[in-house]
């Protein structure tokens, strides 16, 4: 009876620790005009399951610098 506890204790906690869950990564653009004026706007929001290290390492790898048709840009994302 001991044995069966105890595997479902260490059973218990292998399934807390690697429990994988639904985190949310906001993405937004900032761009900066030439008088210095700062605009930001949303640029997508996206859903991970996975565990919270690895939902934000996956959520930060989107964040760039870059430059489109409308100029340059830095994209910031956080859980």
């Amino acid at each position: 009876m001991k044995r069966v506890i105890f595997a479902i204790v260490v059973l218990s906690g292998f399934a807390l620790a690697s429990c994988k869950k639904d985190y949310t990564c906001e993405c937004r653009k900032i761009r900066t005009d030439d008088n210095g004026n700062t605009v930001t706007n949303s640029d997508g929001t996206y859903t991970f399951k996975d565990t919270r290290p690895r939902a934000e390492d996956r959520c930060n790898d989107m964040e760039e610098t870059g430059t489109d048709l409308l100029g340059s840009y830095t994209r910031e994302c956080d859980i």
